[in-house]
């Protein structure tokens, strides 16, 4: 089973028809749907045939409420704390699909007093680099991590953002990500420019990097070989790319546990991908 920790929240989907008309309307279409880096990363695994069990604190609230069940509903198996107020993330898409959030984590950040049995069953733990700022969120998951590597649980961690790098300290960020020992380390193109070249497995101890470059190819890069570039797919009418990422991380991490290679994990990355920003391209 593939374990992770984080947010679960209500995302708001603003599709937007055209420009947004300061101080008078704009036609837009609105979906709220559940959302969350963890969550998301979740239920792909699960669609992908694995098991996941999501970790996380969510809102003591009839929307909380309706989130688990969500994501149980998909059959993640869940353990969640539920208390104060659940999160909400305003998600802006243009008409290219590219997106703007507005982000109000509620009580995501209130998880605490982690339990040694949260990690039973597991084989990989992912951290989306969210989880490890705001606290008492942050030192659960330290902890989490911790336990992790005593029991032989691979773990790995995404950048997340380049505005939570932004607002972190690269730098900080970095030599956190180094104490906490990833096996691999995703970002995206954006987050390893706002790094530099702390991203490369030699600075921060990963055995694998994946740097993500939307439709463009991956590069992957291990210790000791060159960097390899691995072809994204070609998709047609992309409206909504939200959850890529986290599909993309799934997919990888459900293929390396089967023995693949970080080459061929990455392809069917790519893949998982595919299905993700096809699935809420439609929606």
């Amino acid at each position: 089973m593939i374990g992770t920790v984080g947010d679960l929240v209500e995302d708001v989907v603003v599709r937007l028809a055209g420009p947004v008309q300061e101080a008078s309307d704009t036609e837009a279409v609105v979906v709220r749907r559940r959302g969350g880096s963890a969550a998301n990363f979740a239920v792909s695994v699960v669609r992908a045939g694995h098991p996941a069990r999501f970790i996380g604190h969510v809102g003591g609230d009839r929307a909380g409420a309706a989130l688990i069940d969500s994501l149980r509903s998909e059959g993640v198996d869940v353990i969640v704390r539920e208390a104060g107020q659940t999160g909400t993330i305003i998600v802006l898409l243009d008409h290219t699909g590219e997106r703007s959030m507005l982000t109000d984590r509620g009580s995501c950040t209130w998880l605490d007093h982690p339990e040694p049995r949260w990690l039973d069953g597991l084989h990989t733990l992912h951290v989306p680099a969210y989880s490890l700022v705001g606290e008492p969120l942050g030192q659960t998951t330290a902890t989490l991590i911790g336990w992790a590597h005593r029991r032989r649980i691979a773990v790995s961690i995404d950048a997340s953002s380049a505005s939570l790098i932004n607002d972190f300290g690269g730098d900080s960020l970095l030599t956190m990500i180094a104490e906490l020992r990833p096996s691999v380390f995703f970002c995206n193109e954006f987050e390893a420019e706002t790094l530099g070249s702390g991203v490369h497995p030699d600075a921060i101890g990963s055995e694998v990097t994946v740097v993500k470059r939307g439709a463009r190819p991956a590069t992957v890069f291990q210790l000791d070989a060159a960097p390899v570039d691995v072809p994204a797919l070609s998709l047609r009418d992309v409206r909504d790319t939200t959850g890529a990422g986290d599909a993309f991380a799934a997919g990888f991490l459900i293929s390396r546990a089967s023995g693949a290679s970080p080459i061929a994990a990455t392809t069917m990355a790519h893949q998982s991908a595919a299905r993700a920003i096809a699935a809420a391209s439609a929606q």
